[in-house]
């Protein structure tokens, strides 16, 4: 991909070696069995949503086009495969020449999904399909876990903002990836400036603890930042005494002090205090935020507090305890031979331990009540129902191998917005539940 399509500046590497090498197995295997070709339909989807969540976000497609566009083996990828003896001389001949020729339906970022739902289908031939199962699902499984615990601390937050700080608790690509993903869960911006560079976030941040410790007093660190940034700027409060702190914080930057900011101790108890604090001092219009370790709990517990903003680092990007959306990638549907007329005959893994999976290449449609809210995920096969024809959630992503969907990130995170606004209201409850709605099942044939 250019991604000077979306006015981006940073193009992504190659992804062929974003898999497991059972994949270039398979791909021989099959070629040697002459199977490789055959029309195949895969589909991701997760059997069940993390313990008490009530829906999943979907997130990384954007990053999934990237990556398909990307898939390719190049002279050095292919001599670290021939020096390795992974494949023979006929798969690395086949793969020299990989591209992606097929189609990729899915659900829009930034919809919600549940159990069942057919996040994402992608057809062609077996080869060119499989290959693509890792690297799709390790985006997918990440990302999405990522945006839904974004999008409960969004919904705790209610209209106040969210900064993004996880860059420090989490791999260094990963953490950029976390912004993004955060970012179309509801957040409004990230402190990692390389998020801001690839995706065009919003990007904040002021001093952390070490610049007050640098100088000789607080009074002479709060001049210092207040000299170079400005009066809106953000002072850190809490490294000796936060009363004392306030106080010389609003003598040093008078009452157009930005904001202050509160990294440790009872939030709840302290956030009154400063409020308090800050009027007598005539800075009624200083914010207050409040970072240290939050999460959608926290957050909630501080709905009541006079805070302006949070800031959320380790339990957003590590999914606030779900650090995966245990999404799988199967295979639901293949034709007998390599002839692209052959009808799809539906295929389903069968086995105990509840990781059975239904044949056949799907859809699905979101059923509203009479109010327009959402009350049931229809998942089928064969023909769509003519009531749920202009509800239906997968659209093309691509075509021929080619990218036909990719949209600016902002466009994802207002369709979450929509999206879990047409959910029940108890969506966002944070106590302990099952699915919001369910997922019923449509019977019919696999299709063509």
């Amino acid at each position: 991909m250019n991604t000077a399509d979306l006015g981006l500046p940073v193009d992504v590497p190659s992804t062929a070696l974003f898999t497991d090498q059972y994949e270039l197995t398979m791909v021989q295997a099959a070629l040697k069995a002459g199977t490789a070709g055959r029309r195949s339909v895969f589909e991701v989807f997760t059997r069940r949503l993390p313990d008490g969540r009530r829906y999943g976000v979907v997130a990384g497609t954007g990053r999934v086009l990237d990556a398909v566009e990307n898939f390719r083996f190049d002279a050095g990828v292919l001599d670290f495969l021939r020096r390795r003896a992974m494949v023979d001389q006929q798969t690395l001949d086949w793969l020299a020449g990989y591209r992606f020729s097929g189609d990729i339906w899915g659900y829009p970022e930034g919809e919600v999904y549940f159990p069942g739902s057919p996040i994402m289908r992608v057809e062609g031939s077996f080869a060119e399909c499989v290959l693509l199962e890792t690297v799709i699902l390790s985006i997918l499984n990440h990302d999405s876990a990522i945006a839904a615990a974004a999008s409960r601390m969004a919904s705790a937050a209610g209209d106040r903002p969210l900064i993004e700080m996880g860059a420090r608790r989490t791999h260094e690509l990963s953490a950029v990836a976390a912004a993004r993903a955060a970012y179309v869960g509801g957040f409004t911006s990230t402190s990692d400036l390389a998020a801001g560079f690839r995706y065009n976030i919003p990007t904040v941040g002021t001093s952390a603890h070490a610049f007050t410790l640098l100088h000789d007093s607080e009074r002479d660190a709060f001049r210092a930042q207040v000299e170079s940034l400005g009066r809106g700027t953000t002072l850190l409060v809490d490294t000796y005494d936060v009363t004392e702190a306030v106080r010389t914080a609003v003598e040093v930057a008078g009452t157009e002090l930005g904001a202050v900011r509160i990294d440790s101790g009872d939030l709840l108890l302290v956030a009154h205090r400063v409020r308090q604090q800050l009027d007598e001092l005539g800075a009624r219009d200083t914010k207050i935020i409040v970072t240290s370790d939050l999460d959608e709990y926290a957050i909630a517990s501080l709905a009541a507090a006079p805070v302006d903003a949070y800031g959320v680092g380790t339990q957003l990007v590590t999914g606030s305890g779900h650090p995966t959306a245990s999404m799988v990638y199967k295979l639901v549907a293949r034709a007998e031979t390599d002839d692209p007329r052959d009808p799809l005959v539906p295929v389903a893994k069968k086995s105990s331990g509840g990781k059975t999976s239904l044949g056949g290449r799907k859809w699905a449609a979101r059923r509203l009540d009479e109010y327009g809210v959402a009350e049931a995920e229809v998942v089928g096969t064969g023909p769509v129902p003519g009531e749920l024809a202009d509800r239906q959630l997968l659209v093309e992503l691509v075509k021929g191998g080619a990218v036909v969907a990719r949209e600016p990130l902002d466009a994802a995170r207002e369709r979450h917005t929509a999206a879990r606004a047409n959910l029940p209201l108890s969506a966002t409850q944070l106590s302990r539940g099952e699915p919001v709605i369910p997922t019923e099942y449509v019977q019919g044939r696999s299709g063509s």
